[in-house]
């Protein structure tokens, strides 16, 4: 007999109804007002006291064992999209320009279902589970609000683990990474000052437009003439605003931008250089530079130790069927300042269970395939356990 097992199994229906009802109701970052209160209304259920609005609408509990022990951070993220629903299920979002397109609400019932699980067996349990409910990931500025405010405050833990349901692997893969598992994601704004005039007499205007189509070719030499080819690392021009009319040269035209990178010291390199380089070229060309750069979360960074822990835990199971080594994900999560305050683990649970949930993450029609959830719930629980007791 497996009692994680069967008491995850037992919990499938009602993991899915809350899942099913938080993906009906998504919230943006930040705004998660209706699914904190959700949270904190079924800790409070389980025995537990959460301390909510940390970081504006994250909520925090503390589950103490009836032993000491290590103290472990389990997390997971609530927030939705600002982007339309397109799928035809019961379950589709009621909120226009809301959705939830990455599986946030299937990590957010999972976790509460590790807490139900975690909560039963208090008296065997040795050391602190904090678990951790964060909003505001997708804009990755949820953990580091939470941590401003104070949500680890009295803790010291000692390892924290997370999950992340994934589309992009079959129901009952686990695929996990030690090392730097996902970019650091740092964005940018640049604006490039000209001198507007008639597009038929273009030697008596400064103009910005043929500036910055040399900006966004020549940016893409730094990855590819001054990084080391193994060395990965992304920088994409995603946003090119200027002008009103086909004959007038304008004033000034917009560019935002992303750095993706694993390596802390590529990454300081690179936007030193890309600053430098629009710098030099916009001025060269008798234009002005204004630039802003907003600095994302870091890397993450899984503990060697803590993966292979997680790896056998997940070996160890009749529902996962295999485990895989994943690929390193230029896309970013601020699950990385967790992992930063204890060393940890963060791996996906593969919930594509056929065409209906095979979309990509971000996609209008993403979905779940909600097999997946007693799985992870399993999986999280064990892994928890594992970390307390090792």
């Amino acid at each position: 007999m497996d009692p994680i097992h069967d008491a995850a199994r037992a919990l499938a229906s009602e993991t899915v109804a809350l899942r099913r009802d938080l993906h009906a109701n998504p919230e943006i970052a930040f705004e998660e007002v209706r699914t904190a209160r959700i949270v904190a209304e079924r800790l409070r259920a389980l025995g537990l006291s959460p301390r909510t609005g940390l970081g504006t609408t994250g909520v925090v509990t503390v589950l103490e064992g009836a032993r000491p022990g290590r103290t472990v951070i389990a997390r997971a993220d609530m927030d939705a999209l600002p982007m339309p629903d397109a799928k035809e299920v019961e379950y589709r979002s009621r909120v226009d320009g809301a959705a939830h397109a990455c599986g946030h609400d299937g990590h957010t019932a999972v976790l509460l279902s590790v807490a139900h699980l975690l909560t039963e067996r208090r008296d065997d349990l040795r050391g602190k589970v904090v678990f951790v409910f964060q909003p505001a990931e997708e804009i990755v500025k949820g953990a580091a609000a939470m941590l401003a405010d104070g949500a680890l405050d009295d803790l010291e833990p000692e390892r924290t683990l997370g999950l992340h349901l994934s589309s992009m692997h079959p129901t009952g893969t686990v695929s996990l990474r030690a090392g730097p598992s996902m970019a650091a994601t740092d964005s940018f704004r640049l604006v490039i000052h000209g001198r507007g005039g008639h597009a038929a007499k273009p030697n008596e205007a400064v103009d910005p437009i043929v500036i910055a189509a040399q900006l966004i070719t020549v940016l893409q030499t730094l990855v590819s003439r001054e990084t080391d080819p193994v060395d990965k690392s992304v920088i994409s021009i995603t946003s090119v605003q200027g002008g009103t009319a086909y004959n007038v040269i304008p004033e000034s035209v917009e560019l935002k931008g992303t750095l993706r990178t694993f390596e802390p010291e590529t990454r300081a390199r690179l936007r030193e250089r890309i600053l430098a380089l629009c710098d030099a070229l916009v001025s060269g060309q008798r234009g002005r530079l204004v630039s802003e750069w907003r600095e994302g979360s870091p890397a993450v960074v899984n503990d060697a130790s803590a993966t292979e822990r997680v790896r056998l835990v997940a070996e160890g199971m009749d529902v996962v069927e295999r485990v895989v080594e994943g690929d390193q994900i230029m896309g970013g999560d601020d699950m990385a300042l967790w992992l930063q305050r204890a060393p940890g683990c963060y791996w996906f649970v593969g919930a594509n269970g056929g065409p209906e949930s095979a979309f990509p993450h971000h996609h209008q029609s993403f979905d779940l395939d909600e097999a997946a959830l007693p799985i992870a719930v399993e999986l999280f629980t064990k892994a928890i356990l594992d970390a307390l007791d090792t």
